[in-house]
């Protein structure tokens, strides 16, 4: 889908980070940008058929878009880093790019547009890039002989569609919300003769709301992973897919904060640190630190 366009396009991925620097654009332009450091795709930019602008904020889930910009074909890109405000929070100049003010954001400019075609929500920005310079992440839809048929699609395909959404819709919310009921009960902020009572209310709650809910997350995942079609060493079979990157930064998180037993999940643990030693992986995580000259921070 790239070679369609004859001139050059430019994309934007919007950002965040605690700092500013002046930073030299793969084009050799200098510009200040505000430099992120949050587990998300920072915002980047390339030059490609179509130039793109990613926009990133620090320690947010941005970071699986500086991947898949990499694994794009046709495109070059750059990236927009916006500094967190002191309560943690997106700053205003995101609500510039984007009325929801929210990272990622990617601005997309070519001859064809009047202005920059502005795409927010990680899940539309994912499928938009696959849809045009990324086709080869996304496994073939139907079974040979079944086009266009209701139950024609191969199993790869459908496990694709499902994760494109089990990521930020079943699994995040999950996981997010296990982060904050830990946060409460954790919290270095709370006077220290209350932690015993949110210690309590917190463990309370995670083991009525969140502790069989998550079992059954890690089980479902464990069972995907012994089933991949083709024997494959992946979600969706034996090719990496765009899903595999987007389901990066939950099952990445997941371990880290030790959410699940390593030893009773050996392949979804095993899945998860070849994910990380992925050269697309490791190569996100360099440019963003080359960018702002700090060490990438997964989760604060």
């Amino acid at each position: 889908m790239a070679d369609q366009f004859s001139e050059k396009a430019k994309v934007t991925l919007h950002c965040i980070t605690y700092r500013f620097e002046t930073l030299t654009s793969l084009t050799g332009e200098t510009s200040l940008v505000i430099i992120a450091t949050k587990p998300d795709y920072n915002g980047i930019s390339r030059l490609i058929t179509n130039k793109f602008l990613a926009n990133r904020l620090n320690q947010s889930r941005s970071q699986r878009i500086v991947w898949l910009l990499q694994e794009c074909k046709g495109i070059d890109w750059d990236l927009k880093i916006y500094k967190r405000d002191s309560d943690s929070l997106a700053p205003p100049a995101l609500k510039k790019i984007h009325p929801l003010g929210k990272s990622p954001v990617i601005s997309i400019e070519t001859p064809a547009l009047a202005k920059p075609l502005v795409l927010a929500e990680s899940g539309t920005i994912i499928e938009y890039l696959c849809d045009h310079f990324a086709q080869h992440l996304v496994p073939e839809r139907y079974q040979d002989g079944k086009e266009g048929q209701v139950g024609g699609e191969t199993e790869q395909w459908l496990r694709f569609r499902m994760y494109m959404h089990y990521a930020e819709g079943s699994l995040m919310s999950t996981l997010l919300l296990a982060m904050v009921i830990d946060n409460i009960g954790d919290n270095p902020a709370t006077p220290f003769f209350i932690r015993p009572i949110t210690r309590a209310i917190s463990s309370k709650v995670y083991s009525i709301f969140l502790t069989n809910t998550l079992k059954t997350h890690f089980d479902f995942l464990e069972q995907q992973l012994a089933t991949s079609p083709g024997d494959g060493k992946y979600l969706c079979g034996t090719e990496l897919t765009a899903a595999d990157i987007f389901m990066t930064f939950p099952l990445v998180a997941a371990l880290a904060k030790k959410k699940y037993d390593a030893a009773r999940y050996p392949k979804l643990s095993g899945y998860t640190k070849m994910m990380e030693s992925h050269e697309g992986y490791k190569a996100s995580i360099k440019k963003t630190e080359e960018l702002t000259g700090e060490k990438y921070e997964l989760l604060p």
